[in-house]
């Protein structure tokens, strides 16, 4: 609701241009005003969906570390036994994966980073 001290702002679009802006501030879980207010003035937007991707990702990699450490902890306690030329295996493709998922985050965030600059 408008206030004393705030201005308000019109534009003119055409009923497929505001349906174009309504939809992306659903998609950010933003109110029309606030998605507007945010896009004016150069802040930034993501979208929901953008959120929860970066955590998963970010969820994966945490998962890939664990597990990581757990096989460290079984080959270094020696109840590996007969396995652990497997379990050794097994943790380098766990070391080589979560490389993979940390240069993808890298470049996620980096093209939300250069997203966010357009």
């Amino acid at each position: 609701m408008p206030s004393p001290n705030k201005k308000v702002l019109y534009s003119y679009l055409t009923p497929e241009e505001y349906e174009q802006v309504k939809i992306s501030a659903q998609q950010a879980r933003l109110s029309l005003s606030t998605f507007v207010k945010r896009v004016c003035l150069g802040q930034e937007v993501r979208s929901k969906a953008d959120q929860q991707a970066t955590l998963a990702v970010l969820k994966a990699n945490a998962d890939l570390g664990r597990l990581g450490g757990l096989f460290k902890k079984a080959l270094s306690d020696g109840s590996a036994g007969t396995m652990a030329t497997e379990l050794r295996q097994t943790l380098r493709q766990i070391e080589k994966s979560q490389a993979v998922v940390t240069r993808t985050c890298r470049t996620v965030v980096e093209l939300l980073k250069k997203g966010s600059r357009q």
